[in-house]
């Protein structure tokens, strides 16, 4: 009887959308006005005590292993708990627990090769053919998946304002998209840096195939031990998500040291308007180490490594999009994952996603771009932004 009281309390004030409750022992509660959208199952109790320790872990787990099933939306389910300023999400009282971090060089690479390294052919099945997994950006309405990555790559070169023959830094370069875009449309010689196995034999061989080795370079290193490198241009995206908030400055600071004086850098990552925090079962199933930054905790660690922002762009809808298209993707091909993995890979996965877009649907994450100078703010770049929008590079 007390579990059900509980549960009552915690659901009601959960979600801002009216939604079905079928309990384990054949009961259903409505709670909210009006026709439930949503339809959660219980198949049995989740222990209260695991709810208390941390609410995010005890149900994205139960979701994994079939203790609750979905019926209806789980992206619209879990936007509405995050709309809901009294949910599990924003309430002390069930985040009692986090997982344990560490972003050592060490702890750091096993953290990437524990996400990246699931295997180029599981990132194939829903990822675009640019392997660009991170936001795209829609120009136009009908922009399919690819076009909006390329939009996205090309649009963060452009910002730059490269000169050709000039030099590029991509820190974390993932599948190698950006820096090769670089390379072989804006004539920049490029270096990317990445601590995934995958990935950094999967640039290689496409520098091998593209007949780019005298202008692209890969290495299998850690951006901390690049030494007295410079470089006239530096990109980097979805990276600092993964540093963890005690290296935040460290982070801004390298960028800071590899920029050449006067150079410029494109910053792209996933930020919090609201301010800095990570969400245990990400943290614990699909992004160790993992930590969103705020806003301006990002702003004074750029300020504080001497770099100035010439230019922010959020682009929060373009993120939403893109995770909306990769789940549907992935659903696509559910059962060849199934079969790579289990059901309960599956289920984590797609839980994933959807709460990804989820949380830029509701606002609580963004996906900012920095554009920072190394000396005066915007003294190497035109005097507007009309340049970033120019569809041919001016210099090639």
């Amino acid at each position: 009887m007390f579990d059900k009281q509980f549960y009552k309390s915690f659901l009601k004030r959960s979600f801002n959308i009216p939604v079905r409750v079928n309990y384990w022992d054949g009961s259903t509660a409505v709670y909210g006005d009006g026709d439930p959208q949503v339809t959660i199952t219980f198949n049995k109790p989740i222990p209260i005590k695991s709810i208390v320790k941390n609410a995010s872990i005890a149900l994205g787990e139960a979701y994994m292993d079939g203790t609750i099933t979905i019926e209806g939306s789980l992206q619209q389910l879990i936007t509405s708990a995050y709309e809901n300023a009294n949910s599990f999400f924003h309430n002390k009282k069930f985040i009692h627990f986090l997982p344990k971090q560490g972003h050592g060089e060490q702890e750091s690479k096993e953290d990437i090769q524990d996400h990246y390294d699931i295997g180029n052919d599981f990132y194939k099945l829903w990822l675009d053919p640019t392997m660009t997994y991170s936001c795209a950006y829609f120009e136009n309405e009908h922009d399919g998946l690819e076009t909006a990555q390329m939009n996205k790559v090309r649009h963060i070169i452009r910002k730059l304002n490269p000169q050709r023959g000039k030099t590029l830094l991509d820190i974390g370069c993932g599948w190698g998209t950006l820096m090769l875009t670089a390379a072989k449309e804006f004539d920049l010689k490029v270096v990317g840096v990445t601590l995934s196995q995958e990935q950094y034999d999967f640039v290689q061989q496409r520098i091998n195939d593209e007949g780019l080795a005298g202008v692209a370079e890969v290495r299998l290193q850690d951006y901390r031990e690049l030494g007295d490198a410079k470089f006239d241009y530096i990109t980097s995206v979805g990276m600092f998500e993964h540093v963890g908030k005690e290296n935040l400055g460290i982070y801004f600071q390298n960028v800071a040291k590899y920029l050449k004086n006067d150079g410029v850098a494109l910053i792209h990552g996933i930020t919090r308007q609201q301010g800095g925090a990570n969400n245990g079962w990400l943290n614990k199933w699909i992004f160790p180490g993992g930590y969103v930054p705020g806003l301006t905790e990002n702003i004074d660690h750029i300020i504080e490594s001497g770099l100035q922002i010439d230019d922010m762009e959020p682009l929060r809808r373009h993120y939403q999009r893109t995770t909306e298209i990769w789940d549907l993707n992935f659903n696509k091909h559910r059962a060849e994952i199934q079969s790579m993995f289990d059901e309960r890979f599956v289920r984590m996965w797609d839980l994933y996603l959807q709460a990804s877009a989820a949380s830029f649907e509701s606002g609580n994450i963004d996906v900012i771009q920095y554009l920072l100078t190394k000396g005066a703010s915007g003294r190497t770049l035109p005097m507007t932004r009309s340049y970033m929008y120019e569809k041919e590079n001016k210099t090639i």
